[in-house]
C-alpha cells in the first residue's frame, strides 16, 4: 500500500535550513523574512474574547455560532461590498491552509479531475491536488485573464479554479474586470472558482476587489467561493481561524463532509473571531504598521541593486538581481537576512525572491542596515 506522503513534493522550507543557519551566524542575529509569520501583538480586545471564552467545556460546532456568522456576514457586506450574504453563505474553517489542502478531497475530486491554479502560487494548492489523486495544471494569470478570458486553459475535465488575489508570492492584483471576465468564463465552462483572498484588506498600490462583490458576479454567488483569513490582518495566525463565503450549495455540502470529519473551530477561537471581524482600527493600525516596514524596504532592496516586480498588495516584496534565486538567497544570508526562494511557489519563480513584510521594527531596521 503507497503511504499518502509518496505523493506530496519535498517539503520546501527544509531546503532553507542551511542558510537559515548561515543567515544565524551574523553578529547581530538574523533577520527572518522568509515564512512571512506575524510578530505584532494580538489585538487586546481579541485575547479579551479569547479570555472572556475559555470556559468553553462542551463540543463547539463545525458552523460555528450564530454570533460567528452574523460578524462575517456583516464583515463581508461592510468591507467588500457583497449584498444579500446569510448564514448559508459562510463555513468557518481550522485556518485556511487545511482548506485548500484538503478541498479537492472534500470536492470528490479525484483522477481524471484537473486541478488549475496560477503558476506563482502558494504550493498548497498543488499538494490538494496531490492529495486527492487528481491531475493539476498551472496557468499564467497575465494570458488567462486577458480578453477574453480562459486562453492557455483547456476546461474539458477542469473542476476546481484557482484564483488568489492578492497573490502569494507576487503580490499582484486582479482587477474588477479581469475577475468579472474569469468568473463568466467560469460558469460558461461549468467550473467551481475559489478565490483565495488572504491579503485582501493588504494593498497598497492597488484596491484588492472580491469575487464576491455584484459588479464582479452579477449579483449571484452561484459557482464561486472565496477564502478569507484572520492570520495576517488580525495576527491570529496562532489562532487558526479563517472562513469561506459564497455559493450555498458548495458550502453545505462541504458543511456535511466537515462535520463527519469534526473540522471544527474551538469555541473560544470563535468568540474570539467575532471580536476580531467587529473591529476595523486594529486593522488600521496594523496596515500602517506594514506600510512603514514595506516603505523602507523596498528602497533599501532597490538600493542593493534589486528590482521589484509587481506588489502592488499583500505582505511581501517580489524582488530579483537576474541570477538564480538560490545566489540571491545565499548572498543575502552572508547579511543575515533571510529569505524565500522564488521556485518555491514555481519554476516562473527561479530568478525571484519573496521577502516578507512580517519581522518587528528593529530587525527590519536592522536589514536595513545591513542592506
Amino acid at each position: 500500500m503507497s503511504a499518502v506522503s509518496d505523493r506530496l513534493p519535498t517539503f520546501p522550507w527544509d531546503k532553507l535550513e542551511p542558510y537559515k543557519k548561515a543567515a544565524a551566524a551574523h553578529p547581530d542575529g538574523i533577520v527572518d523574512l522568509s515564512v512571512g509569520t506575524p510578530v505584532d501583538p494580538v489585538p487586546e480586545l481579541v485575547q479579551k474574547a479569547l479570555i472572556d471564552a475559555a470556559d468553553s467545556p462542551g463540543y463547539p460546532t463545525v458552523w460555528g455560532t450564530p454570533a460567528l456568522r452574523d460578524a462575517i456576514t456583516g464583515w463581508l457586506e461592510r468591507r467588500l461590498g457583497a449584498r444579500g450574504v446569510t448564514h448559508r453563505h459562510v463555513l468557518p474553517i481550522v485556518g485556511s491552509k487545511e482548506l485548500v489542502a484538503w478541498l479537492p478531497t472534500q470536492l470528490g475530486l479525484g483522477p481524471g479531475d484537473t486541478v488549475a491554479f496560477p503558476r506563482l502560487a502558494y504550493p498548497t494548492y498543488e499538494v490538494g491536488a496531490r492529495l486527492a489523486r487528481a491531475h493539476h495544471v498551472a496557468y499564467d494569470t497575465e494570458t488567462f485573464a486577458a480578453s477574453p478570458a480562459g486562453a492557455g486553459l483547456d476546461p474539458t475535465n477542469l473542476k476546481l479554479l484557482w484564483l488568489n488575489s492578492p497573490s502569494n508570492p507576487t503580490g499582484k492584483v486582479l482587477s474588477k474586470e479581469e475577475l468579472t471576465r474569469i468568473v463568466a468564463w467560469a460558469r460558461e465552462h461549468g467550473v467551481l472558482v475559489f478565490s483565495d483572498e488572504c491579503y485582501l484588506e493588504l494593498g497598497w498600490e492597488a484596491d484588492p476587489v472580491s469575487v464576491l462583490h455584484p459588479d464582479v458576479n452579477g449579483g449571484s454567488y452561484e459557482g464561486i467561493v472565496s477564502v478569507h483569513s484572520l492570520s495576517k490582518r488580525s495576527n491570529l495566525a496562532g489562532y487558526r481561524a479563517a472562513f469561506l463565503a459564497g455559493d450555498p450549495a458548495v458550502l453545505g455540502l462541504l458543511l456535511e463532509i466537515r462535520k463527519h470529519g469534526g473540522m471544527m473551530t474551538s469555541a473560544p477561537t470563535q468568540a474570539a473571531v467575532v471580536a476580531a471581524l467587529g473591529d476595523d482600527q486594529h486593522v488600521r493600525e496594523q496596515r500602517e504598521r506594514y506600510a512603514a516596514r514595506r516603505t523602507v524596504l523596498r528602497e533599501a532592496l532597490l538600493g542593493h541593486g534589486f528590482r521589484i516586480e509587481h506588489s502592488e498588495a499583500s505582505l511581501y516584496l517580489w524582488a530579483t538581481r537576474d541570477e538564480s534565486c538560490w545566489d540571491t538567497v545565499a548572498h543575502l544570508a552572508e547579511l543575515g537576512i533571510l529569505v524565500a526562494p522564488g521556485d518555491f511557489y514555481g519554476s516562473a519563480g527561479e530568478r525571484f525572491v519573496r521577502v516578507a513584510l512580517t519581522a518587528t521594527d528593529e530587525r527590519v531596521r536592522a536589514a536595513v542596515a545591513r542592506l
